[in-house]
């Protein structure tokens, strides 16, 4: 009996060191908020072992060794485009455009030609397009990729301008398109000579515990084609539809087309992105300015671990305090943070219209309990809600004072912020801020309108589980 609980004590003194240990670990760190650092030492005190255990498993950013050791590599070999900066943008964005040139070092560029691309078949038929009279290079990121319609269908572009001998080169996320790059049309692209890369592969994810996350995903979606295209937005390679999680479709998304000196941005994170996950050298490809064509301020920022975990919150920000009438923005994943939250709350109360557009119905019910815990306090400071269904919206998108907007891959969430890679464009475009404020206007028009009422009919369980989820927003 003795024994028994001398082991106990013994079992109960190293839990305790360990917890200590973690807490030490938490607060040493330089790079976490003070409400990361409180979530994070409520669950390694009030959960038992799993506590300890969940914050060496996902409580750091560990980026692979390989990887990190060709990152750095490859961002030193490889600098940013170098351009004459653009003098031209309305003295309330500068702020808001110089934050984004930090991030990657990149000047404040030139966009011509912008389409949105709102409609699922324009997105894909545009892109299939291009791919289709392309000469030299297409180059293409993309998070998922499913084996379904829209999937085969790019695969067999990709493949048919391969076989005419241009050089094609896909990167793919290891997780989002695990089960894809086992299929045979993926070996059927390589075959033809499309060469492929593979970021964050997910084999062996228990052994890989033991040295990085598992959960550092590159989640960029964008393309460049002869140096002279790009396109970035939301739209990963599938069908609305989107068959691995069919329960929330369809998923609506949007791209933005367009050509200019910004494409070598565009170029720019493509390469950076292969040379890390490849090994292959492939420099980016300049884009000569076009002449007698207008242009829009423009400028891309990539962000993700061991490049700037505040890229998104700051630029967004700041793009959100430089508004002055009207604000809308749409995200699927809406867990703030302090920072974005209170810089809605302040833009509603100097008098901007500011609307927020999520989905009704979230494929991540954590994150929809800890989205709805902000409704009160930003609704309160005159916040307009609309939660879109039917399907889940996935564009995230902002506009402002119509005519500066942001799109991209980032949500609104952490882990936009802090765990994925993602890529984002802000542009001042007068003609392109109508187009997608006509599309946040049918969004809007499909959404139901929460405000005070809707409420007060929340259940008593319902608010006890929104602000209990919400305690570990800072950690989702």
């Amino acid at each position: 009996m003795l024994e028994a609980i001398g082991t106990l004590n013994l079992a109960v003194a190293l839990h305790f060191l360990a917890q200590i240990g973690a807490a030490i670990r938490v607060l040493a760190r330089p790079d976490r908020p003070p409400a990361v650092r409180a979530g994070w030492l409520v669950l390694i005190f009030s959960v038992p072992v799993a506590g300890v255990i969940l914050y060496l498993l996902v409580g750091e950013t560990r980026l692979n060794f390989r990887i990190a050791r060709r990152q750095r590599k490859t961002l030193d070999a490889l600098p940013p485009p170098r351009e004459i900066p653009l003098e031209t943008v309305p003295e309330a964005w500068r702020p808001a455009f110089a934050r984004a040139a930090s991030v990657n070092g990149y000047a404040i560029s030139r966009a011509t030609q912008p389409r949105l691309l709102v409609p699922a078949e324009a997105q894909i038929d545009a892109l299939v397009a291009d791919i289709e009279a392309a000469r030299d290079t297409i180059h293409l990121i993309s998070y998922i990729w499913l084996d379904d319609p829209v999937g085969r269908a790019l695969a067999e572009a990709l493949t048919r301008a391969a076989t005419r001998g241009v050089e094609v080169c896909v990167l793919v996320d290891g997780l989002g398109a695990r089960k894809f790059i086992r299929t045979p049309i993926w070996a059927a692209m390589r075959a033809a000579g499309v060469q492929t890369g593979v970021a964050f592969p997910f084999h062996w994810p228990l052994f890989k515990l033991a040295t990085s996350r598992i959960d550092l995903r590159n989640h960029r979606k964008l393309a460049v084609i002869d140096a002279r295209v790009a396109y970035i937005g939301s739209r990963n390679i599938a069908a609305p539809e989107f068959e691995i999680k069919a329960r929330f479709a369809p998923w609506t998304d949007i791209m933005l087309r367009l050509e200019g000196p910004v494409v070598a941005q565009h170029a720019h994170i493509f390469a950076s992105d292969w040379m890390t996950h490849t090994g292959h050298a492939l420099p980016p490809d300049a884009t000569p300015a076009p002449a007698g064509l207008p242009c829009a301020p423009a400028i891309c920022f990539a962000s993700g671990p061991m490049l700037d975990t505040r890229a998104i919150p700051d630029v967004f920000g700041a793009a959100i305090g430089a508004a002055n009438t009207t604000l809308t923005l749409s995200t699927p994943y809406f867990v703030p943070g302090e920072g974005l939250d209170a810089a809605l709350r302040a833009a509603a109360r100097r008098g901007v219209r500011v609307r927020l557009i999520v989905p009704r119905v979230n494929d991540s019910r954590f994150v929809a309990f800890a989205s709805r815990s902000y409704y009160p306090a930003l609704i309160t400071a005159g916040v307009e809600i609309f939660e879109h269904g039917p399907g889940i919206l996935h564009a995230k998108t902002l506009l402002a004072d119509d005519h500066a907007l942001i799109l991209g891959s980032a949500n609104l969430d952490r882990r936009s912020y802090e765990l994925n890679y993602e890529a984002c464009i802000l542009m001042s475009d007068p003609m392109l801020a109508r187009d997608l404020a006509a599309a946040q206007e049918a969004w809007i028009g499909q959404s139901i309108h929460v405000n005070c009422e809707t409420l007060a009919r929340w259940s008593v369980l319902r608010r006890l589980m929104n602000n209990l989820i919400s305690i570990l927003a800072p950690v989702l």
